[in-house]
């Protein structure tokens, strides 16, 4: 029997956390905030807390890894 994926799950949410985007990134959530207030990582801040959307950030991912590569 299938186990039915829970909507908010990680794996399947579209808006992220700062600790579940840490984790993916596997980075301190000290140095994702860092980036964050940097401008450097695509967020936007809701109140206190950061929220990520995934495809953004996974699109942000590639094309830094695309450019490093590319060095």
């Amino acid at each position: 029997m299938k186990k039915k994926a829970n909507a908010l799950s990680p794996s399947t949410a579209t808006i992220l956390t700062a600790d579940e985007v840490a984790k993916w990134l596997r980075i301190p959530r000290s140095s994702l905030y860092k980036l964050c207030q940097d401008g450097k990582v695509p967020a936007t801040k809701i109140g206190r807390h950061w929220r990520f959307d995934r495809a953004t950030v996974d699109a942000w991912l590639r094309d830094r890894m695309t450019r490093n590569e590319s060095r």
